[in-house]
C-alpha cells in the first residue's frame, strides 16, 4: 500500500482526506490518504518514522514556506514562489513542488472570463498568497498586498481607504479569515464600497460561499470560492504523487 497524507494545522477544515480516499476507492488504487495534524514541523520526522510507506503529502497552514528548509530538492517554480504545498519522498528524500499555482490560475481565469483587470488586492501574505502573486505576475495584473502587520505588506488594513478599494476591481483572499469553523469571520474592509465591477476571490473552500463572499454579493460584486482551486490543485498534486 502506498500512504500519503496532509500536513498543517489545524486540519478541521480540510476535506483532501475524503477527497482523495474516494479517488483511491473508485480507481481500485491500493492508496490511503489521512492528515497529519502538526502543532510543530519538529513532528514530521516522527510521523516519517512511524509511516515508512508514507510516499507524500500536501503541506497547508501554516508550513507551506517554513517546509523549505526540511526539503532535499525544490521544483524551480516552487523555489521561485517562495512555498510548497506539494512533497513527494522518493528513496528518503523529500522533494517540494506547487500545485497551488496550477489551481488559482484555473479559478482566475474563469473568475475574470477574459476582462482586462486594472489592479489587484491580495489579502495576506502567507504561502497561499505568494502561489497568488506569482500567477498574477505571470498574467500580467498588477497588484499591491494587504497585511495585519505593515512589514509585510503593502498596506495594511487600516490603510484601506474608500479610493483604493473602489480603484481595485479584484480583490482576492488568502487568508484563513472566515474558514471553518469561524465561519462569520471576515475580513475588515469598507465592502459598502464594492460594486458591480468587482470580482471577489476567496481561497477558502470549507464553506463554499464565505462570510467574505456573502458581503461582496450584497454590495453587487461577483464572488468566487475556493472549491475549483481545491480540486484543481488536487488533480496537479495526484500528478505529482504518481508520475
Amino acid at each position: 500500500m502506498k500512504r500519503y497524507g496532509l500536513i498543517g494545522h489545524p486540519l478541521k477544515h480540510s476535506m483532501s482526506r475524503h477527497l482523495f480516499n474516494e479517488k483511491f476507492e473508485y480507481e481500485g488504487l491500493d492508496c490511503l490518504y489521512q492528515h497529519f495534524d502538526l502543532k510543530s514541523l519538529d513532528e514530521l520526522k516522527d510521523v516519517m518514522d512511524k509511516y515508512p510507506d508514507l510516499c507524500g503529502f500536501n503541506v497547508t497552514i501554516p508550513y507551506k514556506e517554513s517546509i523549505i528548509p526540511l526539503l532535499d530538492e525544490i521544483d524551480p517554480e516552487a523555489k521561485e514562489i517562495g512555498a510548497v504545498n506539494v512533497v513527494k519522498i522518493t528513496n528518503g528524500k523529500l522533494k517540494g513542488y506547487n500545485s497551488d499555482v496550477y489551481g488559482f490560475g484555473q479559478l482566475l481565469d474563469r473568475a475574470i472570463n477574459g476582462k482586462s483587470i486594472g489592479h489587484a488586492l491580495v489579502l495576506g501574505t502567507g504561502g497561499a498568497s505568494k502561489a497568488v502573486q506569482y500567477v498574477l505576475k505571470k498574467s500580467g495584473i498588477p497588484y499591491s498586498t494587504v497585511s495585519r502587520s505593515a512589514e509585510r505588506g503593502d498596506y495594511t488594513y487600516d490603510d484601506l481607504t474608500d479610493d483604493i478599494l473602489q480603484q481595485n476591481h479584484l480583490i482576492i483572499n488568502t487568508t484563513p479569515v472566515g474558514m471553518f469553523p469561524h465561519v462569520d469571520d471576515f475580513p475588515d474592509l469598507h465592502y459598502q464600497v464594492l460594486g458591480k465591477k468587482h470580482i471577489l476571490i476567496d481561497l477558502i473552500y470549507n464553506p463554499k460561499e464565505t462570510a467574505f463572499m456573502e458581503l461582496g454579493k450584497t454590495w453587487g460584486a461577483k464572488v468566487f470560492g475556493g472549491m475549483q482551486m481545491f480540486e484543481e490543485q488536487a488533480k496537479k498534486t495526484w500528478e505529482i504523487f504518481s508520475n
